[in-house]
């Protein structure tokens, strides 16, 4: 059976995130599980120019990573109890390519919650958009604590603490993806 496609999507644009380093992470992780092809995806490396779905809208490459993925692990930083504009205006660019694909979350923040409220302002807006929620999240609290200054992981736990969550969206990846594959029989 061939590899399932399944990106790490990093949350923000923001210039000092450490979150960044938390969707590095969860991505190393996934590239050791067997069954998986993963990249990480920065939005930095994409522009989406206005809002929503319209054609003008997208960035091509994207558009390519999203048609061809079957499902996403979301890592998303907290910002004032929700997520980052520039990952909904990420999310926003994409409808047809995500619906009935699954995807994990990883929550982040630099205090002790590590991200819950962002997880649960996405889920409502995923779940619009077609995505399936997983419900295995993953938490990064007190993020500056667990990486030093250059991104190294302090805490080598957090590295079994991401199999769960992959676990899950390798499930419900194949479920989805061959519940997909007949109905285009």
């Amino acid at each position: 059976m061939a590899k399932l496609f399944l990106p790490v999507l990093a949350g923000t644009t923001r210039v000092q995130r450490k979150s960044y380093w938390a969707a590095k992470l969860v991505a190393d992780v996934g590239a050791t599980l067997e069954e998986v092809d993963t990249i990480l995806i920065d939005p930095k490396d994409f522009y989406f120019p206005g809002d929503g779905n319209d054609p003008e809208g997208k960035d091509v490459r994207y558009s390519e990573l999203t048609a061809r993925a079957d499902g996403f692990f979301i890592v998303t930083p907290e910002y004032n109890h929700s997520f980052p504009g520039s990952l909904k205006r990420m999310l926003d660019s994409e409808l047809e390519n995500y619906n009935h694909k699954p995807v994990a979350f990883a929550g982040v923040s630099s205090g002790s919650w590590g991200g819950v409220r962002a997880i649960e302002a996405l889920v409502q807006s995923v779940r619009e958009m077609g995505l399936v929620a997983t419900y295995t999240d993953l938490h990064f609290p007190n993020v500056q604590e667990l990486f030093d200054g250059q991104g190294s992981l302090l805490d080598e736990s957090y590295r079994r603490h991401c199999i769960k969550p992959w676990h899950e969206l390798i499930w419900m990846s194949k479920v989805l993806k061959s519940a997909r594959e007949s109905d285009n029989k």
